[in-house]
């Protein structure tokens, strides 16, 4: 049966997540970059509530996928902290300037993550050659990749998704990119194993005082009083279409 994987910005979205049949979490910070790491008190307070998998994600900054070395050291001692705290699972990637898999890095990020199933996320989409990328993560012992099929939704790359899903099968790929219960069928069909939405949806800001002539973000047109969050029905509703293809 495919598996239902939900993005979480928050620790009550993922316990909402968790009550309408998600499968397991992938646990972000900062929605308008696409997910950075949370915090430390993010990070206790989830491994307190939810039972489900929690996967954190261990990206230091929005942007590519080169990092620094202060961000790379940064990343492994993140990583370090998410094992102490005894996640199961977390989702990375690090590439080098010419678009390959970073392999040197990544094998760092494999020691501090030891014991914990590692996500390759989709950095893998900004690789130059996904085929070659594939074959260096399977060799690193990647668990999956989550990608698109580096296109700009997971449906435009349902071709590329498909070939690597007929792979070996280690890596495990999880399509993921405008994944929701419109299109969820089509992932379905194509035997896709493991599939990502955010299931998610902006609300207002219950603030009734606003300064709304000035923003907080670098995007001067980013609302400030609009907050991301996941739709429980859209969770229940996937769950429910996983669940009636498998029979």
């Amino acid at each position: 049966m495919t598996l239902l994987e939900i993005c979480c910005y928050g620790v009550e979205d993922a316990m909402i997540a968790q009550r309408h049949g998600a499968d397991r979490i992938e646990f972000c910070a900062a929605p308008k970059e696409g997910g950075l790491t949370p915090s430390y008190g993010a990070l206790k307070t989830i491994r307190q509530r939810v039972t489900i998998p929690v996967h954190p994600i261990v990206r230091p900054r929005g942007g590519d996928f080169c990092y620094r070395e202060d961000e790379f050291t940064a990343m492994l001692d993140d990583i370090r902290l998410l094992r102490e705290l005894g996640f199961p699972g977390m989702v990375t990637g690090v590439l080098d300037e010419d678009g390959n898999v970073d392999t040197p890095r990544m094998r760092e990020i494999m020691q501090a993550a030891e014991g914990m199933a590692v996500t390759f996320h989709r950095a893998f989409d900004m690789c130059a050659d996904p085929q070659q990328a594939f074959d260096s993560l399977a060799e690193l012992g990647i668990t999956r990749i989550l990608t698109s099929g580096q296109q700009a939704s997971a449906e435009k790359g349902l071709s590329l998704i498909r070939e690597l899903n007929a792979r070996c099968g280690v890596p495990i790929i999880m399509a993921g990119a405008g994944v929701r219960p419109e299109n969820l069928e089509t992932f379905l069909n194509a035997d896709v194993k493991e599939v990502h939405s955010s299931a998610g949806r902006w609300t207002p800001s219950p603030m009734r005082y606003r300064n709304t002539g000035l923003s907080m973000s670098a995007d001067v047109k980013a609302d400030e009083y609009a907050r991301y969050g996941v739709d429980g029905d859209a969770v229940a509703l996937m769950k429910e279409m996983i669940m009636d293809h498998s029979h």
